[in-house]
């Protein structure tokens, strides 16, 4: 496989996880924003949904790269998916702590500011997003794993195209 085609899969696979984990996050957003403001309570993190699938999207493909994860591929497909959900679910809760880190930075607090913010973050409404963070992994890494035994395309021909077969 050629450089181009390299780079080609790697961009469609990114923004494939763009998309997933973007549009996650933003019913999650949607779903606290709704439910805040059925208590008269403003919420203004709209953007952040973007940028956590962006990161998360390439924290994702660097550890794939890497094969982290890949402990479990000779079992059946529920351990690595659970292992992978898991481990991802862990990787989004690190980044919602560097999320906390930098708002601390940038309101000026200085280290008390930021570990303010850092212990403000485990909430239960913190946990409670971690676990439907690591419920909505599941499918995610399970169709992956699927395409990981079936074979490149095999999911996407059945999904997308018309009459499509395994063989």
């Amino acid at each position: 496989m050629g450089l181009k085609q390299k780079v080609l899969r790697g961009l469609k696979a990114y923004w494939i996880n763009v998309v997933y984990i973007t549009l996650f996050f933003s019913i999650f957003t949607d779903y606290r924003r709704l439910i805040l403001a059925h208590y008269q309570i403003p919420y203004r993190d709209y953007g952040i949904s973007l940028i956590k699938g962006l990161i998360l999207a390439k924290v994702i493909l660097i550890a794939e790269h890497f094969r982290l994860g890949t402990g479990f591929e000779d079992k059946p497909l529920v351990y690595p998916t659970l292992y992978k959900s898991f481990l991802f679910t862990v990787c989004v809760a690190a980044l919602g702590v560097i999320e906390a880190m930098i708002r601390g930075l940038l309101r000026a607090e200085g280290f008390t500011g930021v570990q303010k913010m850092v212990i403000k973050c485990f909430t239960y409404d913190w946990f409670a997003g971690m676990l439907i963070v690591f419920a909505a992994f599941i499918p995610f890494f399970a169709i992956k794993e699927l395409s990981r035994v079936l074979g490149e395309g095999k999911i996407s021909a059945l999904f997308f195209r018309k009459g499509a077969k395994t063989k």
